[in-house]
């Protein structure tokens, strides 16, 4: 363990599940983890007004159509704070590339027709490449700005791997990252490269960690 996370340990960080009242809190969080990733500001147009409010409203519908597949969402929280969230799906729910009829109606009233598509287009590319036929897929992920470089990465990562090794149908955790820094956080936390996969107009890597033996 490195000093950084035995300092976020220190704050008697706990793991646990979303409620539906932290939904609103972890959507903050995640715009602020994806207002500057290549591929959401390729995705969400951001050269064009209003990308900010197309971000936002976008997360927010990826949130709650989570929450109404039950799909597991893990915050880390110091008390009643929420530090950090990731989000994932299992590839043998429903929640797939086309996710619901009402979240794709939500997402064109909200974020347009170009940026809906191009959300199911990333996912869909994901699923096609993932080397496994059983797994989940780290959606979401970020840590609020003010607790970084604290440790709390990993220890989130650890609770993902968690989440999977309870589901017995899960041959791991796959992920799509877009920055070089992203794609290094990973690799530390045991994700090997599978790809280079293109959405859109933005080159990232797919990455998979494999279930432990």
């Amino acid at each position: 363990m490195n000093t950084s996370e035995a300092q976020a340990l220190n704050k008697n960080i706990k793991a646990v599940f979303l409620t539906a009242e932290d939904l609103k809190v972890a959507g903050s969080l995640l715009y602020q983890a994806y207002h500057d990733d290549p591929l959401f500001i390729d995705i969400f147009q951001s050269e064009k007004e209003g990308y900010e409010q197309r971000l936002r409203s976008a997360i927010r519908e990826e949130l709650n159509a989570f929450w109404m597949a039950k799909q597991p969402m893990v915050g880390l929280f110091d008390e009643e704070r929420l530090l950090a969230v990731a989000c994932l799906t299992h590839s043998d729910s429903a929640f797939g590339p086309g996710r619901f009829w009402h979240w794709r109606l939500k997402m064109l009233l909200t974020a347009g027709f170009f940026c809906t598509k191009q959300m199911m287009e990333k996912d869909q590319k994901i699923q096609q490449n993932v080397p496994a036929e059983h797994y989940h897929l780290l959606s979401l992920i970020g840590v609020h700005p003010d607790e970084q470089h604290h440790g709390l990465g990993h220890l989130l990562m650890s609770a993902v791997e968690s989440v999977m090794l309870e589901n017995p149908n899960s041959s791991g955790v796959a992920v799509y990252a877009t920055l070089p820094k992203y794609m290094h956080f990973f690799e530390d936390t045991g994700y090997k490269l599978v790809k280079e996969l293109e959405v859109g107009h933005i080159s990232g890597h797919l990455m998979f960690r494999e279930r432990p033996e």
